[in-house]
């Protein structure tokens, strides 16, 4: 840039080098001094070794401003481009902080959300356990009130009618669904219930549909029974009039018989037959009670009636364990049948065969209540 122009004019080699007119302007002179020439003046300057020097350093100085300029220009150009690359860089920066910021902002809302959900499922999952806890506790409850009240009936029909056989089907039912829920507090319930089984099947058996099916046959074979009133005669037998001895004779030497024998075997057979039938017209029997043989047709019928009710009240009395009254009835029935009937004929007697096997037969036994298992079960229903 600040490049010194050739001399066109030869060095002197053997003094200081001068420096070009257009370089040096000679300062005017002053009144009363003589004017030199200019060119004797700048070469009397350059003469000089500090002006040299000053020169020197005057060029050294152009030529470090130059470098400093040109390189300071450089660095501003490359402090502009870093700058603009910074810039740039910020901006890409600005922007992706813009959308994380963004990002962020949607997975906030995200996150509100799914917490906001969270705590619904959450909610709703406590509702649901306390829902299901309910739902046990009622459903236990209503098995536990089902139990108490079966049980409660079975009872009741052990007590007034002493029926064993339902109590211990209640039981073994109740025992059963116990068994389903797999709660140890039932424990003691199902002990308390299979105790009371035991005392149950060690209880003799009374076989009242047996009794009962055997005085049903009693009363459907009354109408049938002959009464002393209305007893007929029987039908003569036609006898044996021929004697052994006759017979093997006879069957010795059948041409060897006379006339005289044959009238005499005749004779007799018509003899027994006669005597046989004079029999059949009168009997003779003795009758504790006489009024039995007058009674009329109406009177016969109420006495199967009254004998019917008998046996029936009996009946009842079994079914409800009355023993007593069964037993009293059953007395009553068998004196009627020796009072009114006649007990030679086999189906009387076969009615009198069936009220003694009755009549033998345990009516009542000592059964047990089921409180045991009752009072397990309100217990455990009266625990909060």
């Amino acid at each position: 840039m600040n490049e010194l122009p050739n001399n066109p004019e030869k060095p002197n080699m053997g003094g200081p080098v001068v420096p070009p007119e257009s370089y040096v302007t000679p300062a005017p002179a002053g009144p009363g001094e003589p004017r030199v020439p200019e060119g004797t003046r700048v070469g009397g300057l350059l003469q000089k070794p500090q002006n040299v020097a000053i020169l020197a350093l005057a060029i050294l100085l152009a030529l470090q401003t130059y470098s400093t300029h040109s390189r300071f220009n450089k660095l501003r150009e490359d402090v502009a481009r870093t700058l603009q690359k910074d810039n740039a860089s910020n901006a890409e920066t600005a922007q992706a902080v813009r959308e994380i910021q963004e990002a962020a902002k949607e997975l906030q809302v995200k996150v509100g959300v799914l917490e906001n959900r969270q705590t619904e499922a959450q909610s709703q999952q406590a509702a649901l356990e306390q829902m299901y806890q309910d739902i046990s506790k009622n459903r236990d409850e209503w098995a536990l009130s089902e139990i108490e009240q079966v049980l409660s009936t079975a009872s009741q029909q052990l007590q007034l009618a002493g029926n064993v056989q339902g109590a211990l089907i209640a039981l073994q039912n109740a025992d059963r669904s116990l068994s389903r829920s797999d709660k140890p507090q039932f424990i003691t319930i199902r002990r308390a219930i299979a105790r009371d089984i035991e005392k149950l099947k060690a209880l003799p058996s009374v076989d009242q549909p047996g009794i009962a099916l055997r005085l049903d046959n009693v009363i459907s074979q009354i109408d049938n029974l002959p009464l002393l009133s209305d007893e007929k005669p029987a039908e003569p037998i036609a006898p044996s009039r021929v004697n052994a001895s006759a017979v093997a004779g006879k069957a010795a030497a059948p041409a060897d018989r006379t006339l005289a024998q044959r009238m005499t075997e005749t004779w007799r057979n018509w003899s027994h037959e006669m005597w046989d039938d004079i029999r059949q017209l009168i009997r003779v029997r003795t009758v504790d009670n006489p009024d039995a043989l007058m009674l009329s047709p109406s009177e016969s019928y109420f006495v199967r009636e009254n004998l019917k009710l008998r046996l029936l009240n009996a009946r009842l009395a079994l079914l409800s364990r009355n023993e007593g009254t069964f037993r009293d009835d059953i007395n009553s029935a068998q004196q009627q049948l020796v009072k009114y009937f006649d007990t030679k004929a086999r189906s009387t007697q076969a009615a009198q065969a069936l009220l003694r096997q009755v009549q033998a037969n345990n009516v009542t036994i000592d059964v047990p209540d089921l409180s045991e298992s009752l009072n397990a079960v309100r217990n455990y229903k009266s625990k909060p």
